[in-house]
């Protein structure tokens, strides 16, 4: 990535445990000239071999004038001149090392293209530019993190999560990144806070699913570890109850900053977070991001104290995306974030912003997955299960559970077909080898129809908002409003 964007290159990634077209789906928008890839990756002591899949995908992408093949699980790769693949030895064999020169650019030039959920059809291509970037990073690192050049900082992230861009601006602090790759329980559930004190980690990054399992799994790393350097340990990706900072005080480290951050990929940065002067308080976040001017707005765009709204935020800031990719007239970009409320951005969170400026985050406010903290778009599920003959139809939702979010799966089913635990099992392998592991539903369950709206919108929200106990509102706006009795009370959803 910094040898890319030395040259004013634009750079994207993504994870390596995407199925094909869950990479397809974001790379073939942005056209990609040069893919660097691995050959495989480790994760809970297995090796997952992916030239298979890089095959598919290099022959999806025609434009790309050079591929990469990185042998990191040690499996290899014979050059494909049809692919344009060459080996990273063969790569790099020409060039002799060399100081990297940073060219000079505009401090609006593009630096990231991210990607959202896909929610409503295909991930949108979002572009965030140098100067913005790297002044929001900077702030939220040296002010909000009170990172210095003799801190040793960590994030449990993929590459292809925005809190990977975040934790390589550390770089320019100066201080020293951590990265890691695998599971965060193999080989024992102790394994990062062992990396912590070997490393001397101080600035712990990981999100709040990590500290409940740890917690679910009785770690205690107050006993069993020497965590003198530790002083911050950082938490996203979803919302961090107050069971869990009981659990960090009482069994990871009294006297420790725990900073809960909430923000997103559309950002690439935070809208609340920490602050190395203010105090902790028992599930928030400290506070609001210094020239964020982020507010809870009631349903008629009221700010409002002390009570859920939805989270905007009033004025410009550095970090906005400086468009969107194949949006020349900002239709796409403007229809995103400016819809709700004409003007403000909206972000698709519930907050409650209290008096001494504390925030509590309440999930998304939207159909947007979150299982783990990690957003998933329905777009991306659906896509999957339209090639299966036995589905008419199929309609997911995220539901509240255990402090998390888990994925429940409707499907309408043609006549004569019976949703038994084997064609559960193969509905659930194909979504994991087609889109991730974090795509697949906790949940398969059968559903006489499916609702949508009148201009034939599949309404999502509504079943969500019933699943949770909650009122649809504006049935007279869906074309078979009936359908929606369904929802209400599916015992199987209890368990």
């Amino acid at each position: 990535m910094l040898a890319t964007t030395s040259l004013g290159a634009v750079w994207s990634s993504s994870s390596p445990d995407f199925g094909i077209n869950g990479v397809l789906d974001r790379f073939t928008q942005i056209e990609p000239k040069v893919l660097f890839a691995a050959d495989g990756y480790y994760y809970n002591g297995k090796t997952f071999d992916t030239r298979d899949k890089l095959k598919a995908i290099c022959k999806a992408l025609p434009t790309l004038s050079k591929v990469v093949v990185v042998s990191y699980a040690g499996l290899g790769s014979k050059p494909d001149r049809d692919l344009r693949v060459v080996s990273w030895d063969e790569f790099v064999a020409p060039f002799s090392p060399v100081s990297i020169k940073f060219e000079q650019t505009e401090f609006g030039h593009p630096v990231y293209i991210m990607y959202s959920s896909g929610t409503t059809g295909l991930p949108k291509s979002i572009v965030h530019g140098a100067g913005g970037t790297l002044l929001q990073h900077l702030k939220e690192l040296r002010l909000h993190t009170d990172l210095t050049r003799d801190d040793v900082i960590f994030y449990y992230t993929t590459c292809g999560w925005m809190m990977w861009n975040w934790l390589v601006s550390s770089l320019a602090v100066g201080a020293t990144i951590v990265l890691y790759d695998g599971s965060p329980f193999y080989p024992d559930p102790t394994g990062l806070w062992t990396l912590a004190e070997e490393l001397g980690i101080s600035v712990f990054g990981t999100s709040a699913k990590y500290i409940a399992a740890c917690e679910a799994n009785d770690v205690n790393p107050m006993q069993t570890h020497r965590l003198g350097k530790l002083r911050t340990i950082l938490s996203t990706g979803s919302p961090l109850m107050e069971e869990n900072f009981d659990y960090v005080y009482r069994d990871i480290k009294a006297d420790v900053q725990l900073a809960s951050i909430s923000g997103g990929t559309d950002i690439i940065s935070c809208f609340a977070l920490g602050s190395p002067i203010l105090p902790v308080y028992r599930g928030e976040l400290q506070c609001r991001g210094l020239g964020m001017k982020v507010e809870a707005f009631d349903e008629n765009g009221n700010p409002v104290l002390n009570q859920k709204g939805e989270l905007v935020c009033t004025q410009a800031f550095p970090s906005m995306p400086i468009y969107f990719w194949n949006d020349p007239d900002g239709k796409k970009y403007k229809q995103a974030y400016f819809r709700t409320f004409p003007g403000v951005w909206h972000h698709g969170d519930y907050i409650e912003i209290n008096d001494h400026g504390g925030v509590k985050i309440f999930g998304r406010s939207d159909a947007t997955l979150n299982p783990g903290g990690v957003r998933i778009g329905t777009a991306e599920i659906y896509r999957v299960l339209e090639r299966l003959p036995e589905i008419n139809d199929s309609l997911v939702v995220g539901q509240r559970w255990e402090d998390d979010e888990r994925v429940i799966l409707f499907v309408k089913l043609n006549p004569n077909v019976s949703l038994t635990s084997e064609f559960k099992k193969a509905i659930r392998s194909l979504i994991r080898t087609e889109c991730s592991p974090r795509h697949v539903p906790a949940k398969i369950l059968p559903a006489p129809d499916i609702p949508y709206t009148i201009n034939g919108k599949k309404v999502e929200i509504a079943v969500k908002k019933i699943i949770h106990g909650n009122q649809a509102l504006n049935r007279d706006a869906l074309a078979n409003p009936d359908c929606l009795d369904y929802f209400q009370d599916i015992p199987e959803l209890m368990s």
